[in-house]
């Protein structure tokens, strides 16, 4: 159950802008597509801790009755959505892979299997390469 999920910075940018243009509301969001498309524990956990931060933070926000706001409440919203920017810049998406191997360079080492060139029939001597690959 490894699944990967690759995406290039235009895709963590644009989800980025979703968790701050909305205000945090729909910081959840990025977090449910990324549990529902890869399935990790972690993921899921991800999205049920900002599910849980709108569900607090939004009726705090609307039973408050000082017009001057909660600071509490403003500093909690920062460093949520700032800590969800991070997550979706640098850490839940997995880095792209090349598709195709630089050209020019060798076989990668786990590819150097194969046959072992031994000694000419007929020949003695010591026999090159290893014996457990033949």
């Amino acid at each position: 159950m490894d699944k990967r999920l690759e995406a290039g910075w235009i895709q963590r940018i644009a989800w980025s802008v979703l968790a701050v243009g909305s205000l945090g509301l729909l910081v959840w969001v990025p977090f449910l597509y990324v549990a529902i498309r890869r399935g990790r524990g972690s993921d899921w956990g991800a999205f049920a801790a900002f599910l849980l931060y709108e569900l607090v933070t939004l009726p705090w926000a609307t039973t408050q009755q000082s017009d001057s706001g909660d600071p509490v409440l403003g500093v909690v919203a920062l460093v949520s959505i700032g800590m969800a920017v991070g997550m979706l810049l640098f850490a839940v998406f997995d880095k792209r892979q090349p598709k195709y191997r630089a050209v020019g360079r060798g076989p990668v080492p786990d590819q150097m299997r194969g046959p072992v060139p031994g000694p000419a029939q007929g020949q003695g001597g010591p026999v090159q390469g290893n014996p457990y690959l033949r």
